[in-house]
């Protein structure tokens, strides 16, 4: 007899996703940034020092734990071929119309042959439950094994302190000369889609979001 396989989400730490916060099924919360990038290569000696102390600095000055993901994906440009092709079917200059055509091509075949890949610089932010309690509730709640209740008031509270989290780190990383920002719902839905969906996401393929796990 074929036993029918658990639901995948059944094995996902995540319960739910609101307000461009992540709610773990331990009921601790996380938060993630979008990190723009740095060609640090290019910078003289002197620039570099600089940033690496400034960041030096900014880890030094950090009370919470964090964690650095680098993403490398490969680059979707099917969007960007197909705006070609539309170009090329409008234009009415024979000429130009040719010459859009060859460039698409070419783009076309490179990227087949080439594995042209996409970085993403992320910064994941946590806060629990127990953070947010004064010292004596943490001590009472210490002894206790079982998942704490999340409720809606508890919720905004250390969603509150997480985005004072989430800001700071924005702050420093801006003074090392990068621009950070906060993932919103979607944007955290569709992250954790391509994770798990990674083919799918390379071929530019996303589903479409229900209105419900909007928050």
């Amino acid at each position: 007899m074929n036993m029918p396989y658990p639901p995948s989400q059944q094995f996902l730490e995540i319960e739910q996703i609101r307000e461009g916060v992540i709610i773990l099924k331990n009921k601790s919360l996380r938060g993630i940034l979008a990190v723009s990038s740095l060609n640090f290569a290019l910078l003289s000696e002197e620039e570099q020092n600089a940033i690496l102390h400034q960041f030096q600095s900014f880890l030094n000055s950090l009370d919470f734990p964090c964690q650095i993901i680098c993403q490398s994906r490969k680059l979707n440009i099917l969007g960007y071929l197909e705006r070609l092709k539309g170009l090329e079917e409008k234009e009415k200059s024979e000429l130009l119309k040719i010459q859009i055509s060859e460039y698409r091509k070419f783009i076309q075949e490179y990227v087949e042959k080439e594995a042209i890949m996409k970085k993403t610089f992320l910064v994941i932010i946590p806060f629990t439950l127990l953070e947010s309690e004064g010292p004596k509730e943490k001590k009472s709640l210490l002894p206790k094994i079982k998942i704490p209740t999340l409720t809606e008031e508890a919720f905004q509270r250390c969603r509150a302190q997480l985005i004072e989290r989430m800001e700071f780190i924005i702050l420093g990383l801006k003074k090392c000369g990068l621009q950070a920002v906060p993932l919103t719902t979607p944007e955290l839905i569709e992250l954790f889609w391509a994770h798990h969906h990674p083919k799918e996401a390379e071929s530019g393929y996303y589903p479409e979001i229900p209105p419900e796990f909007i928050y």
